[in-house]
């Protein structure tokens, strides 16, 4: 689909994924093209992508910049396929990178599984071990061949993207901005209807669910005529998406302490009273449960950071309590 004249928007499945697909963004510059968010690593992806460039007048090889929104595989997973067949530059936000080899050097060597446990989740009944080392390889892509910054303009044809660090989802996720055409590039920071995942992970210091929230509202006021996400569909009024995103937040939080005043006190028995869109946690298979966890988990530390709870240690166990 045409967006505006020399960009394109592409659609690509995530093979045996319920987000259902990918949106790349292809924009024509001189000898060819450059692309944001190729898609996922899989021979299906690729033979979609190229037959897609195909029928804009593109070949992978024409391919002179892959610009990546975040370093999840659903974005990231193709731009080494991509940068073989074409010789590319492939562009990625610094902070990314930084998780990325976090993510397969430090990760691995978390007990994960003593991590879900210290919060009160059951071991997986089908006795699957610490996936640590799992998801530090599912992470694990090719080094970009420059960083990007926030601030930072790109030019890209005739098109400048301005670089938006919009931490949260992923701690380098960056929005690009195309103020001339008002056109907002989002990834996965906000889409039209899904809330992407905000979690925290074993062994991280940080409150992603604060810097999504401080995210959000950097995008407060920018003059945007066309919201171009990386899932679903692009849209038009941001700031009603942002009003529905910070509230849907705020809900959560009140979840988390509602679940606490009924009783709840470790992070598993948290998630459980919390109302999932999909169902209720116990429906959910074992990593399901986990990606529930890790974002009960953003709550309640960003909850902490704001002095409305605090936490106790008992029995190798985290606790916690309204303050």
């Amino acid at each position: 689909m045409e967006i505006v004249n020399g960009l394109h928007q592409l659609k690509v499945q995530v093979p045996n994924n319920p987000v259902g697909f990918t949106l790349p963004y292809v924009f024509e510059v001189p000898g060819g093209a450059s692309i944001i968010d190729p898609g996922w690593d899989a021979d299906v992806v690729l033979d979609e992508l190229t037959l897609q460039l195909g029928d804009i007048g593109v070949s992978l090889r024409d391919i002179k910049q892959v610009i990546v929104t975040h370093v999840h595989p659903d974005h990231y997973g193709l731009a080494a396929r991509v940068k073989e067949a074409s010789d590319c530059e492939v562009l990625v936000h610094a902070k990314d990178i930084e998780f990325m080899r976090w993510r397969a050097t430090e990760l691995p060597r978390t007990d994960i599984d003593a991590w879900f446990g210290r919060n009160g989740m059951p071991a997986n009944p089908n006795g699957q071990s610490n996936v640590g080392g799992r998801m530090g390889r599912w992470m694990t892509g090719m080094d970009p061949d420059r960083t990007i910054e926030d601030g930072e303009r790109l030019p890209v044809g005739d098109f400048e993207l301005q670089v938006m660090w919009t931490p949260g989802h992923s701690p380098g996720h960056a929005c690009f901005y195309e103020e001339n055409l008002e056109l907002l590039l989002t990834g996965d920071h906000v889409l039209p209807t899904i809330s992407p995942n905000v979690g925290l992970w074993p062994g991280s210091e940080s409150d992603p669910l604060g810097d999504y929230m401080r995210s959000l509202q950097r995008l407060r006021g920018l003059a945007v005529k066309r919201v171009l996400p990386a899932h679903e569909y692009d849209f038009e009024d941001l700031e009603a998406r942002l009003d529905g995103l910070e509230a849907h937040h705020e809900a959560r939080l009140q979840e988390v302490i509602d679940a606490m005043s009924d009783g709840a006190e470790t992070g598993y028995e948290i998630a459980r009273g919390i109302k999932w869109s999909i169902g209720h946690l116990d429906g959910f298979d074992y990593m399901t449960q986990r990606a529930a966890m890790t974002e009960t988990m953003a709550h309640l530390e960003h909850l902490m950071r704001e002095g409305r709870i605090a936490m106790r240690e008992e029995g190798g166990r985290a606790f916690f309590y309204l303050s």
